[in-house]
């Protein structure tokens, strides 16, 4: 009698360590975007490291309508995680279009690589600032794209009146036919590099990405702190040489309630993983702790800053 008494105490201390260890698992859902996107493919490659390498985590990553969705998704709780353009992260804090309202029970983990802003013009014309693109005729994306919000911002910085440039409302591939077709005089696109359509036309024209002076570089990341300074290598197109510009960025971001010890740990084995990361996906290669801290109008989340202090990222 007394030997099952002490199997059936054991039984129950068992059971209820069991319970602790399951009461103990994390779940979390990571708002990429489409499946034909970048952000869904690199959150997956972030989940499986972070499931593999953090004991009872468990983060799904779930396709979404990217960046402005995303935003909403976290703030109302239905994500806890989330990939996002620093710009529209910047707007959802502010209330600025397209959000009607401040949304700010979010805060960002890492900035993981950059959206660069490259204007294109052709080798031969005597174009050597934005300003020079005043009454040319220039591709600037589509109505309402984040690539239109970038030319207004560079219109803006660089004193042109709305009209002072021929705008031409085109996506990038549209962009890439009409210049080649010499239908418009330069076009702009904010894209990881290399960009398909920019090398289309490097291969067939010669061609220069505008490059942005360091006094303006630091006009624009000051009124815009969303953006960042960034340089287009030599050669990332066909003799195109090297070029000075800025970029968005693509950011991790968490739910600003979740606890410290989480987001310490998701952060932690991201850049400790970082080798893993870059052989999963292309875009891996960019992270690192230098840039992660850089590029970001909101606040860091204490469990990401914990981190960064104890590796010298942040003071």
């Amino acid at each position: 009698m007394k030997r099952l008494l002490v199997v059936s105490v054991l039984l129950l201390v068992f059971v209820g360590t069991l319970g602790s260890a399951q009461a103990e698992e994390v779940r979390l859902i990571l708002a990429t975007g489409g499946t034909a996107g970048t952000y869904y493919p690199l959150g997956g490659s972030m989940a499986k490291i972070w499931n593999s390498k953090i004991s009872g985590m468990n983060v799904t990553a779930q396709t979404t309508g990217a960046s402005a969705e995303n935003v909403r998704l976290v703030n109302k709780k239905e994500a806890e995680l989330a990939l996002v353009q620093s710009d529209t992260l910047d707007f959802a804090f502010k209330a600025e279009a397209p959000f009607k309202e401040k949304l700010t029970a979010m805060a960002a983990i890492a900035v993981l690589y950059p959206e660069v802003i490259q204007v294109v013009v052709r080798a031969d014309k005597p174009v050597k600032t934005f300003a020079d693109l005043k009454g040319l005729k220039m591709g600037v994306g589509a109505p309402g794209s984040g690539t239109e919000a970038n030319f207004r911002q560079l219109c803006d910085v660089y004193g042109l009146a709305k009209g002072d440039i021929n705008a031409q409302y085109l996506s990038f591939s549209e962009s890439a036919e009409q210049f080649k077709d010499k239908h418009i005089d330069a076009f702009l696109v904010t894209a990881g590099l290399p960009n398909p359509g920019i090398m289309d036309v490097s291969t067939q024209n010669d061609v220069r990405i505008l490059s942005i002076s360091d006094d303006m570089v630091k006009k624009i990341t000051t009124k815009y702190p969303f953006l960042s300074p960034v340089k287009v290598p030599a050669n990332t197109y066909k003799n195109v040489p090297e070029a000075s510009t800025v970029a968005v960025n693509a950011v991790l971001i968490v739910n600003s309630g979740i606890k410290e010890d989480v987001v310490y740990n998701l952060t932690k084995a991201l850049f400790d993983n970082q080798p893993e990361l870059a052989a999963a996906h292309a875009k891996g290669k960019e992270v690192n702790l230098q840039t992660a801290v850089k590029g970001v109008s909101i606040p860091f989340h204490p469990g990401a800053v914990k981190y960064y202090k104890e590796k010298g990222a942040m003071k």
